[in-house]
């Protein structure tokens, strides 16, 4: 038997369990394409003016073993101290079987994102019942499927505000002076690069004699009052403008929801819901909203459609892939959510159900009331008479009170000068208070005041409506419901643990478990992000290496890892560049120029900083015309602030050229920011940061390891030149090093979703320099070996000079649509009876199916995949020989169900074994796909985005 890799060391041996094809493998690969070596494929593939060796710097590669040995001894220097600082993170219970079943399990974290609903409705079930969820606790009408953080949701909130309110010509927003700091800092940094203005004061009084379109307040405020918001929403309105509320959602449990009190919009996070901290993330933010701003809102809307059998079924209803469609005036950049950290929140009230949510919700609240007493007793004074989980206690003694706390290992919350927050949450024991009030040198019988503590909660403010009463929440409650449901869901889903997942331009590969373990661990996930960096010496040496890991890889000079998606990412880049011009004195520099070929994320980010959106053209091959740049050049001139190029190109190839392309661009003075995207071509073979890149996004649930989490948790990080290191996103709360919080914040926390930064750092360090480099000869050798197999049967629409493509190629099918009628999308569908996800559907041309199958998989699984695709082509030719109908073929009833197959009748021209186990392969190992094709006409004029009736999930 041959080994995987007959000349990897011992310290290699995680690159041959990443890399799929092993040297037979290689060999057979490389006959088919021609070539004598992998380095022949590069250097025919790769332009030899952009080859870079940047990797070199990386340290040799070690085993699993020794990498979380390592990385042990890292976050050993985490100090995990009881943390009452609240500001929106609070410490948690991850009920174990959403731990080990969810987070721990690749057949949810390895999942993408659902574009392709029919092998996708056990995590659609899971993201209506997460709108069901906000939608009850908020009041509102309707609730997106998640938002990145609550301080993003609530910059969202801001531009969704704007849109709807047309006739209110003011460019100003308000914000409530008790609103969290880090939202705060967002909120503004957001309304700078539109252009409008924020004030920020007291709503009670402030509001008088000012014009705005919105407002902002936050619910309870971040010191922990709470009151009666309904006439401050009143006063909104009557300004004809909106109002947004922040939240806390296990307040909502108990006191009356934003919604009943007239808010327009509501945002928050489900951290506290059953997501570890994490010291910043990844969490599910939130929003809701009033149904009439339905088509203005951001993100995406799962809704209830039926498929072709008139079964209930799940879709996208709405804002799918939106960018792609509407580009610069896309309602929002964000194409992402926090799929995984959503449903993890919606399982933990699905376990809980409302009667457990209420018993959480009330011990936490009782006691913050004993503690209260407990001070008050003591002569301390408290800032509020209201609260839920949190007081602030008024004191000439901060200092003093606040290192006593820190020396019993219990972090509190300065605030101003002279105030000191605590903030309870579901883990505080009476054990835990009876710690901290002697910290504080408060001696108090608990037993007395457990009996005697009288909650703020006044009538006016609890809360009246029932929530959660639909059947979902209140059948899961023993560990035997949960589970059995968790797999139910799971088994509807095709995730990368059930097959390879082609997708161009998403880099579904492997997600190794040694990469996965570190993110539970408590180091890491129990430590709030603004607890003392004193606390966080293992996060600080993370953040220091993997920084230093990713310059090796770009060739940049300097990482921010603050953006916590790649939609983040490209706003952070443009802001940096915004910002270095600012500094130059050339405000005038407003253009940026975009390829037509460019993600739709692109454009959507340029509007978002004011910039206007100029189109470059492609030519016939597909790469960028550098004539009709040079005449934009030609055009704007100095008033060019950039350029947004994808490389390899999003057509999948390396563009010639690249250099000249920069070169033009810094001949004028203007930036060149190299969308991330497809860096999984480029890391060890050119660096972005060498060959002309100012800037770039990094997806590193892309390239870089960390799953996709069925359409999230992502992570967008920037590598910036010298010259825009100064200019990168800083932070109020928690300062970042070597960055000034003058340059805007982009993300809720510091540095984004820290917690899940060990898989990149896992996978970086147990790669090493050679197989970093290897990663990216790998994926080309199996893109190009793919292209060349299917070339044979459809055609290839883009190449680069020397007949090779990148790492993803373009199958043109519009040629077969012509002749036979049968679409992409048909195609799509199909593939599902092979057990496979679809490659990406008509993008970036329409007509296409962009493939991208990455290094991690086998030759034999791509060589299944080109079985399944020629067997389709050999399908195709029978509907235009006339041997099957135009609407009576495979891929017109495509996707199979076993309710085809059982059905009494049969009235179809080919067989039940061709509609679902057309391969060998399918014999042994057979996903099926639980609904029929989905109507999405259907979905589209019946829009219902709550939970179906009981009947509906009877039915199935």
């Amino acid at each position: 038997m041959t080994s995987r890799y007959q000349e990897l060391a011992h310290h290699e041996e995680f690159i041959g369990r990443h890399i799929g094809p092993d040297a037979r493998e290689t060999a057979d690969m490389l006959a088919a394409l021609g070539v004598a070596s992998i380095e022949e494929l590069i250097e025919k593939t790769v332009p030899a003016k952009i080859r870079a060796t940047t990797t070199e710097a990386l340290e040799p590669a070690v085993t699993e073993v020794e990498a979380l040995s390592y990385l042990r001894k890292v976050a050993d220097k985490n100090q995990v101290f009881k943390t009452y600082i609240g500001m929106g993170y609070h410490d948690t219970h991850v009920p174990h079987v959403i731990l080990r079943n969810v987070l721990e399990n690749p057949g949810w974290y390895t999942a993408y994102t659902p574009y392709q609903p029919e092998i996708a409705q056990g995590r659609l079930e899971g993201l209506l019942n997460f709108q069901q969820m906000i939608i009850d606790l908020t009041g509102m009408e309707l609730a997106n499927a998640s938002m990145l953080d609550e301080g993003t949701a609530a910059a969202e909130a801001m531009a969704m505000c704007k849109r709807q309110m047309r006739k209110n010509k003011s460019e100003t927003f308000f914000v409530a002076d008790d609103t969290h700091p880090q939202t705060i800092a967002i909120v503004k940094t957001r309304a700078e690069h539109f252009g409008f203005n924020v004030v920020v004061g007291n709503p009670e009084t402030d509001l008088d004699g000012l014009d705005f379109f919105g407002a902002l307040l936050q619910y309870p405020g971040t010191t922990g009052e709470v009151k009666d918001l309904t006439a401050i929403i009143n006063k909104v309105h009557e300004k004809d403008a909106l109002a947004t509320v922040a939240t806390d959602l296990m307040s909502l449990v108990l006191y009356k929801s934003p919604g009943a009190m007239g808010a327009d919009v509501v945002v928050g996070t489900n951290q506290r819901f059953g997501v570890p901290m994490g010291f910043g993330g990844p969490h599910a933010g939130f929003f809701a909203f009033r149904d009439a701003y339905k088509r203005s809102a951001p993100g995406r809307i799962i809704g209830v459609s039926v498929d072709a059998r008139g079964k209930t079924a799940l879709r996208m209803a709405m804002q799918t892939r939106e960018q792609h469609i509407r580009r610069e005036k896309a309602n929002s950049n964000i194409c992402t959510s926090q799929v995984l950290l959503a449903l993890m929140s919606t399982f933990y009230a699905q376990y809980h159900g409302p009667e457990g949510l209420k018993r959480i919700a009330t011990r936490i609240h009782h006691l913050t009331n004993v503690l209260a007493a407990a001070l008050k007793n003591a002569g301390h004074t408290l800032a509020h008479s209201t609260w839920f989980d949190t007081v602030t206690i008024k004191t000439d003694k901060q200092q003093a009170l606040y290192e006593a706390a820190l020396k019993a290992e219990i972090n509190l919350r300065k605030v101003g000068t002279d105030g000191l927050g605590i903030s309870l949450n579901e883990t505080t024991t009476v054990e835990d208070l009876a710690a901290l009030l002697a910290a504080l040198g408060v001696t108090a019988d608990l037993t007395a005041l457990d009996a005697s503590a009288e909650s703020p909660i006044t009538e006016e403010l609890k809360r009246q409506l029932p929530f959660l009463t639909h059947p979902m929440f209140n059948s899961y409650h023993s560990e035997t419901d949960m589970l059995r449901y968790l797999k139910r869901l799971e088994s509807r889903d095709l995730a990368l643990n059930q097959a390879m997942i082609p997708l161009g331009s998403c880099t579904m590969k492997l997600n190794a478990t040694a990469e996965m373990i570190p993110v539970t661990w408590p180091e890491f996930g129990k430590l709030h992000p603004f607890a003392p960096m004193e606390q966080a010496q293992g996060y600080k040496q993370l953040f220091e290496e993997l920084q230093d890991m990713l310059v090796a890889c770009t060739g940049y000079d300097a990482v921010s890892l603050q953006p916590n998606a790649g939609s983040q990412g490209e706003y952070a880049g443009l802001v940096a560049i915004k910002k270095y011009f600012e500094s130059k004195g050339e405000t005038d520099r407003n253009i940026c120029l975009i390829p037509s070929s460019a993600h739709g994320t692109n454009p959507a980010t340029a509007m978002m900083v004011s910039f206007k959106v100029v189109v470059v053209e492609c030519d016939k091959m597909g790469n960028v015309d550098i004539a009709d740049l040079q005449a934009k050049v030609d055009t704007y001139g100095k008033q060019i602030a950039a350029l947004m190029v994808t490389y390899p190109s999003t057509h999948g190839v390396f563009e010639e050229g690249i250099t000249d392309i920069c070169e033009l661009m810094h001949s004028i003075g203007a930036q060149v920011y190299v969308d991330g995207a497809n860096m999984n071509a480029l890391v060890g073979v050119a660096a972005p940061g060498k060959f002309g890149g100012d800037v770039s996004h990094l997806n590193l649930h892309k390239t870089f390891c960390i799953p996709h989490g069925g359409g999230g948790p992502g992570m967008g990080p920037i590598g910036v030149k010298s010259h825009l290191a100064p200019f990168v996103a800083g932070h109020p709360v928690q300062p970042v090093p070597g960055t000034d919080p003058a340059n805007g914040t982009i993300s809720a926390a510091p540095w984004g979703s820290a917690s899940i930064l060990p898989i990149s750092w896992m996978y970086i360090k147990m790669m090493g320099a050679k197989g970093m480099k290897m990663a990216t000869e790998y994926a080309m050798l199996n893109a190009n070996y793919v292209a060349k197999k299917l070339s044979e049967h459809y055609p290839i629409l883009y190449k680069g000079k020397n007949g090779f493509i990148a790492h993803e190629c373009l199958l043109d099918l519009r040629p077969v649509k012509e002749a036979s009628g049968v679409t992409e999308e048909d195609i799509a569908k199909r593939l599902m009876d092979y057990g496979f996800h679809a490659p990406t559907m008509s993008f970036p041309v329409a007509g296409t199916l962009m493939i991208e199958p990455t290094e991690s998989e086998s030759k034999d699984e791509l060589d299944r995949f080109i079985e399944a695709m020629v067997c389709i082509r050999k399908e195709i030719a029978d509907v235009e020989a006339g041997t099957y109908g135009a609407d009576n073929n495979p891929l017109f009833h495509a996707p199979h169900t076993q309710e085809d197959v059982l059905a009494d009748e049969w009235n179809r021209p080919y067989s039940r074994e061709t509609a679902v186990r057309p391969t060998a392969f399918l014999k042994g190992h057979k996903y099926w796909p639980t609904v029929n094709r989905i109507d999405n006409v259907y979905g589209d004029r019946n829009l219902v985005c709550t939970c179906p009736s009981v009947d509906a999930y009877r039915d199935e």
